[in-house]
């Protein structure tokens, strides 16, 4: 995906997402430092699915210990 820097408020970026112009506000320090309004980035998403399962499996066993402290 594609998206473009439209202009900076502040510390945040204002940038436009694909074919749609999908608006977001991006925190400044996330962007290559020399970024500047109408520079074009390559975006990608990706799901990282081995922290997922550990963060769940990190929150089960908390709940599970929470639950049974009263027992």
């Amino acid at each position: 995906m594609k998206a473009v820097i439209d202009r900076f408020e502040g510390d945040k970026a204002m940038v436009l997402f694909g074919d749609d112009e999908v608006k977001a506000d991006i925190p400044r320090a996330l962007l290559p430092a020399d970024a500047k309004e109408g520079s074009w980035l390559k975006v990608t998403f990706e799901i990282d699915y081995d922290t997922t399962r550990e963060r769940k499996e990190r929150i089960s066993g908390l709940l599970d210990k929470l639950k049974n402290k009263n027992k």
